[in-house]
């Protein structure tokens, strides 16, 4: 349940970077999206190790909920929109 509501968490970050952030400002918006989403995923990493979970399973986890959000901006950035008026 952690795990999904972590990656929802990193997905309404995603949609509301898209969705209020300046065309012009999306790139580094998304550099900065990217570098944070890391930094959360490390933190939540060290608190799965302190619960006794090893690092094999938390690496698989992590790469999952790290991947997503970040792939969702990348991909959601590289996509044409058509102009508003």
């Amino acid at each position: 349940m952690r795990t999904l509501l972590i990656l929802l968490i990193g997905i309404v970050a995603v949609w509301l970077m898209v969705r209020y952030c300046p065309r012009a400002h999306r790139r580094p918006a998304a550099v900065a999206f990217s570098l944070t989403w890391l930094l959360a995923c490390g933190w939540n990493l060290t608190v799965g190790l302190s619960h006794g979970y090893a690092l094999g399973e938390e690496l698989a986890i992590h790469a999952v909920l790290f991947a997503v959000p970040v792939g969702l901006a990348w991909w959601r950035l590289g996509r044409r929109t058509p102009p508003t008026s």
